[in-house]
């Protein structure tokens, strides 16, 4: 990827996250939360691929082919925001990587679960190790200074 195409990517990524942010108006949107995760502009500069996602994941689908149905409205709005000369084609695809951290990031946090909890499992079976030294309390220094008489 060439420096002039991610620059490009740059843009064209906070731009149409502004204009969707900013709303769209399509029912299948309302209640959902879209999000530009990665933009990928070809080398000509002819398509941009916007990977989004979009909470909840139940209106995946729907919010997607609203996001397709509004590409030349958003490819519009968007082409208002920046001064580019040609503004390239939009083309929306989902983006389930987020899915797939969070899948693997609950894994590692059950593992941890489980592991804490056999490792309290088998503290509590074994007796406490006695090879500790024991602490001798000495008798607390006086309380006077010495020199310092009441008489």
């Amino acid at each position: 990827m060439s420096k002039r195409t991610e620059q490009m990517s740059s843009v064209l990524h906070r731009a149409a996250q502004s204009v969707i942010n900013d709303g769209l108006a399509d029912p299948r949107l309302e209640g959902t939360m879209i999000t530009v995760t990665r933009v990928k502009v070809t080398d000509d500069m002819q398509t941009a691929v916007f990977s989004v996602s979009v909470l909840p994941e139940k209106k995946q689908k729907l919010a997607w082919y609203a996001l397709r149905d509004a590409s030349r409205h958003v490819r519009r709005q968007a082409a208002e925001l920046v001064s580019i000369h040609r503004v390239p084609e939009f083309v929306f695809k989902l983006d389930t990587s987020l899915k797939k951290q969070a899948a693997v990031l609950e894994a590692i946090a059950k593992a941890k679960a489980e592991t804490a909890l056999a490792d309290a499992g088998t503290a509590l079976e074994q007796p406490p190790a006695d090879d500790t030294p024991s602490t001798a309390h000495s008798t607390p220094p006086s309380e006077t200074a010495p020199g310092d008489d009441d008489t």
